[in-house]
């Protein structure tokens, strides 16, 4: 046994180096903007002067920080939008003029009169005003509704044609940073990228194998007392790095950029382009399930249940989630991930999708129809003969990481009725927002407005990208597994989860059945269930589990010591059995004295 915890101590021994040089390799980069990288990065050749004009401390001091030179960049964007804004936009001499000469009723005739400029100013000025005011032809004029024809030519008209939206700040921050990186890791990409996540992998696996030399069975004792597994000090640490990791991925990957280099010859061996920030997070993401799918293989050994599961869900994310797709782009086909479907992609119905998988013949008229296929047949078929954990426990990313990343928190997931209450709630609005902002999204491809309503389908898709897609999935969904159990994104946040679980709870032949003669209440399903059921109050009864929720992982059963809980696939009739509090038929007692 002593070689044993040699063998564990000297993997968390790697496995902290490699994680340690791969957050050193976070700051180990000088930045130097070139002329060069400009012209490549900004298409526009005008822009791309007036930025390098902007810019110019940059291109000659020596190179900076991440930190400051990404500052710098902004700036320098800023400082374009301002120059153009001042160059192509109405002054305020201008508008003071404006509302002088139309004391009345507006009259689009009285702007060729006001602006200023060139030849050129002036002809922008006025055909902006006639694009972004003609509203005001007739109408009574202030000069709040003039200043606000100004703003919207300013942000729609101008930094659009002339600047940088934030959109084009965000993108060009990024790729103009990670072009004028400068450091070991760029020179030597694979030698980090095994120093860092490669020797992370040797550790883990080295702290995770000698696990084969206990006897099989769970063996979680002392769970409540882990500094990691019950939100103490090293959870806390755990789950502030992971929440920082998501939103600097998804709300400033400038930042990252370093990262990103190293795995930019993965990247280029599978699709044949450099990394893009979604690459390292597939990658990484994939790593984990594989790494941790081990640990689930050993640990969960004695069912082979468990294995099968665990083994599904790392071949779908290694193949149809990662490999595939990059393979399709080397293939110059649409990036698609097979196993995905609407509304967890709530990406699928976008107008700029929908043009892509049209125009590339077909290959993507068959990737849309496989689709809309899962979403209309798939799904409703497989959950009434499997229940939702067909996708849920054997093919879902999500629930794969979930599922082996998040193991060792499932004991975490809050049992009460209230937080039962709340997922009900949220769950079920945040698929009620997926519906309605994919039909916006659809009408305005069919119709080509931009509104539906009161709302901008644009501005929707915005939030529910920001809020749901990567604050709900990805900062706290995977970020706080050590601080509220594995299956946050699962529980409270998937639209998927919610219409397979509708589904589930009406019509479908899954439930896990119970033996309550047989339970001694040791809490051990309840503990383990990861979606918050309690199990235990179900066992005690011998009544059928028949949740939304349940994604039928089956972990309750297997850590069940007296085989009271079994998964059953059968005829819906007697689904929803009544309890029997002792045995399996229950008692009757004679109403004689």
């Amino acid at each position: 046994m002593k070689h044993i915890k040699w063998i564990k101590s000297l993997g968390l021994l790697l496995f902290l180096i490699g994680f340690v040089l791969f957050n050193i390799s976070f700051f180990w980069s000088d930045y130097r903007l070139s002329s060069e990288v400009v012209q490549e990065k900004i298409a526009d050749s005008g822009k791309a002067q007036e930025f390098l004009t902007a810019a110019k401390n940059l291109t000659s001091d020596p190179g900076t920080s991440n930190f400051s030179f990404v500052h710098q960049l902004q700036t320098a964007f800023e400082q374009v939008n301002q120059q153009q804004i001042e160059k192509y936009g109405f002054s305020e001499a201008e508008l003071e003029k404006l509302l002088s000469l139309n004391p009345a009723t507006f009259s689009l005739l009285t702007v060729d009169s006001v602006v200023t400029g060139n030849e050129e100013q002036q002809a922008f000025k006025r055909k902006a005003f006639q694009d972004y005011g003609n509203w005001l032809e007739g109408q009574p004029v202030t000069r709040e509704l003039l200043h606000q024809v100004a703003d919207n030519i300013k942000k729609y008209g101008i930094i659009s044609r002339y600047g940088f939206d934030r959109y084009a700040i965000k993108d060009l921050s990024y790729s103009l940073t990670k072009a004028s990186a400068s450091s070991p890791v760029k020179d030597h990409p694979i030698l980090f990228l095994f120093l860092t996540i490669g020797v992370c992998i040797i550790g883990a696996l080295l702290y995770i194998l000698p696990k084969l030399s206990l006897p099989e069975g769970i063996k979680n004792n002392g769970i409540f007392f882990n500094a990691m597994k019950n939100v103490q000090w090293l959870g806390i640490l755990t789950g502030t790095w992971l929440i920082a990791f998501y939103i600097l991925l998804y709300f400033y990957p400038e930042y990252m950029t370093n990262w990103v280099i190293l795995v930019d010859p993965i990247s280029r061996l599978l699709s044949g382009h450099e990394a893009g920030r979604f690459f390292l997070y597939g990658f990484i993401y994939t790593l984990c399930i594989l790494v941790m799918g081990v640990r689930m293989l050993i640990h969960y050994r004695h069912s082979k249940y468990q294995m099968l599961r665990t083994a599904s869900v790392m071949f779908f994310q290694t193949a149809f989630a990662f490999l595939i797709p990059e393979i399709m782009i080397r293939l110059n086909q649409p990036y698609f991930d097979f196993k995905n479907i609407w509304p967890l992609d709530y990406s699928f119905f976008f107008d700029n999708r929908l043009d892509t998988l049209l125009a590339n013949g077909g290959l993507g008229i068959f990737m849309l129809g496989w689709g809309i296929a899962l979403i209309v047949i798939g799904v409703p078929v497989f959950v009434y003969f499997f229940g939702k954990r067909w996708y849920c426990s054997w093919v879902c990313g999500c629930g794969g990481l979930a599922e082996t990343l998040g193991d060792p928190f499932r004991q975490l997931s809050d049992k009460s009725v209230k937080a039962w209450k709340v997922e009900r709630w949220m769950i079920h609005a945040v698929l009620v927002f997926a519906v309605v902002m994919t039909a916006g999204v659809l009408y305005t491809y069919f119709t080509g407005e931009s509104r539906v309503l009161f709302f901008d389908s644009y501005q929707m898709r915005e939030w529910y990208g920001a809020f749901i897609g990567a604050g709900f999935a990805g900062v706290v969904g995977t970020g706080f597994y050590p601080l509220m159990g594995n299956r946050v994104w699962c529980r409270f946040g998937c639209p998927l989860a919610a219409y397979l679980g509708i589904i589930q709870r009406f019509k479908s032949r899954f439930r896990i059945t119970t033996n309550g003669g047989q339970c001694i209440s040791c809490g051990n399903c309840s503990t383990y269930c990861e979606m918050g059921i309690d199990v235990r109050w179900y066992a005690q009864r011998g009544q059928n589990i028949v949740r939304s929720s349940c994604v039928g992982c089956g972990v309750c059963s297997s850590v069940c010591p007296r085989g009271v809980l079994n998964l059953e696939v059968k005829e819906e009739d007697g689904r929803f059995g009544q309890p029997i509090l002792i045995g399996n038929n229950g008692v009757k007692l004679s109403d004689q004295a």
